[in-house]
């Protein structure tokens, strides 16, 4: 029997004990709750063998990708934000499927998938992730744990779980989110101690709230989100330090270094605890004001082409402008302006300048462009440079856009 399938196996059982079965019953009953990149060069532990993200068509970026496309419309209307969803993970989807992997990097690819199908009403694209997760038996890597990166695929798991709650679709990751929320805190090291961490460990454990009713899941992620946000978050500049070996580092114009796409990860976060967490959680209110304090800078750095170059304060220094890091935020503001957190009028030119500006990046077949390769840091690309975390945000931004183009504010 191979290991996954005896772990698999094991998880189940204990699911289906009576305390488990307690719990698979009560997410039943309570229903479905609206709905790291480690990018490091730090060696793992001898002896395990992690898979290479960078090995398993995580993306490319080739010389000749061929003319970009015409027939997409920014207009804000439902249809117009569909037409380029579909295009984009139509390419995505027949391009990268056959490598679909347990790796965070394709994680926030299928929540866009998820997210698209609700979106269009094109069941295709979650029937992909659901073919994934049915091959990978429904198993979270294991070899590093408590590494966040390694628990970031259990938030399609767990979404997938809450449209058809069969209990093997969240047995393991229970299982391990268990096991965490136990873990004593390492007075030297974070456990979060990279931002883009708090987009793969806390949707999880927010989720397994949504689905148990059980404060613990949402009480371990508040204290610990606390503890790297008081390490990482800049309340000068309201943005956060990649990890904490950037605090002396500037860019070129003497300005601290913060990285796109790490705060459009956090950003990204942020939204998955807005929306599950309860109105009247305790420390919802900080929640809240960091949304806003970050949404509010990043508007401000908004460059001319309604994107945000891989170092956010020092944009001259990049040539292009780099596609993941605006994809979630325009994500997140969208969010925010949808949920009445953020200003209408304010924030609504930022997102329609933003998704223009994307839409700019979108060649003929279908590829999505000017996406930074896996990095924790920012760097320069070709513009032709596609990575299916990328497209995970930019489908999650069109999902959003869309339901904003059908607001009727």
């Amino acid at each position: 029997m191979a290991l996954s399938t005896m772990r698999r196996n094991w998880v189940l059982h204990r699911a289906l004990s009576a305390n488990g079965l307690a719990s698979f019953f009560l997410g039943l009953a309570l229903g479905a709750v609206a709905v790291s990149s480690s990018e490091s060069v730090f060696a793992q532990p001898a002896g395990l063998r992690v898979v290479s993200a960078e090995g398993d068509a995580v993306g490319d970026a080739p010389d000749n990708p061929g003319p970009l496309a015409t027939e997409l419309s920014s207009e804000l209307k439902p249809k117009a934000i569909d037409a380029a969803m579909k295009k984009v993970a139509d390419w995505q989807v027949a391009y990268a499927e056959t490598h679909f992997n347990q790796q965070w990097t394709f994680a926030a690819l299928y929540d866009g998938l998820i997210a698209a199908s609700k979106t269009t009403g094109d069941e295709k694209y979650r029937e992909a992730v659901l073919r994934f997760a049915v091959r990978s038996d429904w198993m979270l890597l294991d070899a590093r744990f408590p590494h966040a990166d390694d628990q970031a695929l259990g938030q399609a798991y767990l979404d997938l779980y809450r449209e058809d709650p069969k209990p093997v679709r969240m047995a393991d990751t229970k299982a391990v989110m268990d096991r965490l929320i136990v873990r004593e805190d390492d007075p030297n090291k974070l456990l979060w101690w990279w931002c883009d961490a708090l987009f793969m460990s806390p949707p999880v454990l927010l989720r397994m709230y949504a689905i148990t009713n059980d404060r613990k899941y949402l009480d371990y992620m508040d204290h610990e989100w606390w503890l790297t946000s008081g390490r990482l978050y800049n309340q000068q500049e309201h943005l956060y330090f990649r990890d904490s070996r950037y605090f002396p580092q500037k860019e070129a114009n003497g300005k601290p270094i913060f990285w796109s796409r790490g705060n459009g990860w956090v950003m990204g976060a942020l939204v998955n605890v807005l929306r599950i967490m309860p109105s009247d959680y305790p420390s919802r209110p900080k929640y809240v004001a960091q949304f806003r304090e970050m949404a509010e800078k990043v508007a401000a750095i908004q460059s001319a082409d309604g994107l945000w170059r891989s170092g956010l304060l020092d944009p001259a220094a990049y040539d292009l402008p780099e596609v993941s890091g605006s994809a979630f935020f325009t994500f997140a503001i969208a969010y925010g302006i949808n949920e009445k957190i953020l200003d209408r009028k304010t924030y609504l030119p930022v997102v329609q300048r933003s998704w223009k500006g994307m839409l700019g990046h979108v060649y003929a077949d279908g590829r999505l462009g000017s996406i930074q390769p896996i990095d924790g840091q920012p760097g320069k690309f070709k513009p032709s440079a596609s990575y299916v975390y990328g497209v995970g945000g930019f489908l999650m931004a069109g999902s959003e856009m869309h339901r904003l183009a059908a607001s009727k504010h």
